[in-house]
């Protein structure tokens, strides 16, 4: 009895055994255990590891983990077994405990790279792709840390909105109260019909709002790109009914937005308002019209060409003009203002005597910059380049036609717009009485065509060296003899060898005090050596 006992303990300790080491079995994980393997897993949705082998975990903590890479074209799979209390490759496995394998890329690895862990047995197997995501609670901060800046920004937002419409509500009362003061009103006129020009392409669009009670009355100029017509700007009512300013407004058709672009855009700087430029008063977009307006001021008198054909001037008369004109293209040129601060110097690049107008007083102001460039610092020789050769063919500078412009100097660009200068300032001087003899007006290069084309004017200009014609009994009077020797200056072939036109200017003001003619501006260092320094001494005689 006490035998069968004893062999009933013994059984009963064998069993438990063999249980406790079925059960540690049982505990070993069967995962996936290949080395790395080229797959064809792409990255995306779901797919298998493809491994053919299935191991026993060595250490009961292990779970299945699966790696893929991707760098270049190598797509490379790892299948092994991990304890989940090290880390692997730098990084914590932190769901090792789902039954299925999530494979979540993880940046700075060197390549793309996904990782997943899962404890089923194996479940490396069967990979399931998903995208990169945040914990939740990290989540949870940032959106509690964005959440008053948002709120912030809404309120200055909306704040900023109600204080524009607030202050556009104002400023709309207050024009249908008061009249605008146009007391410095100029005028605008037209290209000529055969003037060889182009423009740029436009960038974008300015929407206006609010279109100006503007009524059209006559037209009067017309060129390739555009109308301009005298008009009446309503300016509200008074005891004696409406009142009108009268404007001039430039009407370019659809297809000629480019134009319309860039005149408004030279004319929207700020810094460009001078005296002797044409003064600008707004831009809009007549959708319905399908046209495209430039609002000036207007002046009665037109433009210098047209006023030279009228009449006969006196010595007098040229200083004004012809000091004006070189004020207003100096200021064009100038980088900076009056006032000392910086501004972009803008060439013109169609200066004619139809291009500057005529004040009331016989200044001159600067109009028709629909091919006008602002020389940007930003501006690269390539952007440059394609600026094109532009401009009216009659007026154009040696170098412009041949196009041979220095486009690593934007002073270049300064050079030819003197050149231009010269040949106006010639027209001014033909139709001056202290000349003599005063013929009927007639354009530069009078004997060429009417609106002649490039290659006729290289044949005159660069072949034959042609320029209009100096008499000598032009050089009798001292202001005229000075301001011939300024013209030929700045017409000379060489770009290097013109004057600036703020020397033309300071000249044109030394002219104004006669014991200084004999003084030379401070601007004299850019004139070349020999300059006519003989017709200054006899000047002085």
């Amino acid at each position: 009895m006490v035998n069968g006992t004893v062999k009933c303990v013994k059984t009963s300790r064998m069993l438990q055994n063999l249980a406790s080491s079925m059960t540690m079995l049982k505990l070993k994980r069967l995962c996936k255990f290949c080395d790395v393997e080229s797959t064809s897993c792409t990255g995306t949705g779901n797919c298998m590891a493809d491994c053919s082998i299935t191991s026993i975990c060595p250490h009961p903590e292990d779970v299945c983990v699966s790696i893929w890479r991707k760098k270049d074209d190598n797509v490379t799979i790892d299948t092994i077994c991990h304890n989940p209390a090290h880390k692997l490759h730098g990084l914590v496995l932190e769901d090792y405990n789902n039954s299925k394998c999530e494979m979540r890329e993880r940046n700075n690895m060197g390549s793309q790279f996904f990782i997943c862990s899962c404890s089923e047995d194996e479940c490396n197997d069967h990979l399931f792709f998903t995208p990169y995501s945040l914990d939740s609670q990290v989540v949870s901060v940032i959106l509690v840390s964005l959440v008053p800046l948002l709120v912030l920004a809404v309120l200055v937002i909306t704040s900023f909105y109600w204080y524009r419409i607030y202050h556009q509500r104002r400023a709309g009362a207050k024009r249908k109260k008061t009249p605008l003061d146009f007391s410095d009103a100029h005028a605008i006129m037209m290209d000529d019909d055969g003037s060889d020009s182009s423009s740029t392409h436009a960038n974008n669009l300015n929407h206006n709002t609010e279109l100006l009670p503007i009524e059209l009355d006559a037209q009067v100029g017309k060129g390739r790109f555009a109308e301009v017509y005298k008009a009446k700007l309503k300016q509200g009512a008074t005891g004696a009914g409406e009142h009108f300013e009268t404007v001039a407004v430039k009407i370019f058709a659809d297809e000629e937005y480019a134009s319309w672009k860039n005149e408004k855009d030279i004319f929207s700087d700020a810094d460009l308002r001078h005296e002797n430029v044409l003064h600008f008063l707004t831009a809009e977009d007549h959708k319905v019209e399908k046209q495209y307006w430039l609002i000036t001021a207007y002046h009665p008198r037109g433009n210098l060409q047209e006023y030279l054909t009228r009449h006969v001037i006196s010595w007098d008369d040229l200083w004004v003009l012809g000091g004006s004109l070189a004020r207003g293209v100096a200021h064009l040129h100038s980088d900076h203002t009056l006032c000392g601060r910086y501004k972009v110097p803008i060439v013109h690049r169609d200066i004619k005597s139809s291009n500057i107008l005529v004040k009331g007083d016989l200044t001159c102001v600067l109009c028709d910059f629909g091919l006008g460039l602002r020389l940007d610092n930003s501006l690269s020789v390539d952007e440059l380049a394609n600026s094109g050769q532009v401009g009216t063919a009659r007026y154009m500078a040696p170098e412009v036609l041949e196009s041979r412009i220095n486009l690593e100097n934007i002073e270049s660009f300064k050079q030819t717009d003197v050149y231009s200068m010269a040949l106006v300032l010639w027209e001014i001087t033909s139709r001056c009485n202290a000349i003599g003899e005063v013929k009927d007006y007639e354009p530069p290069f009078g004997k060429v065509r009417e609106h002649p084309c490039v290659e006729s004017m290289k044949d005159s200009v660069l072949r034959d060296r042609g320029r209009p014609e100096i008499p000598n009994s032009w050089i009798n009077h001292p202001g005229i003899q000075v301001v011939c020797g300024t013209i030929d200056e700045c017409w000379d072939h060489d770009p290097e060898a013109r004057l600036t036109a703020q020397c033309v200017a300071e000249r044109f003001n030394d002219m104004e005090h006669p014991d200084k003619l004999s003084g030379r501006s401070n601007s004299e260092e850019k004139i070349p050596q020999d300059v006519s320094v003989t017709e200054i001494e006899e000047i002085e005689k």
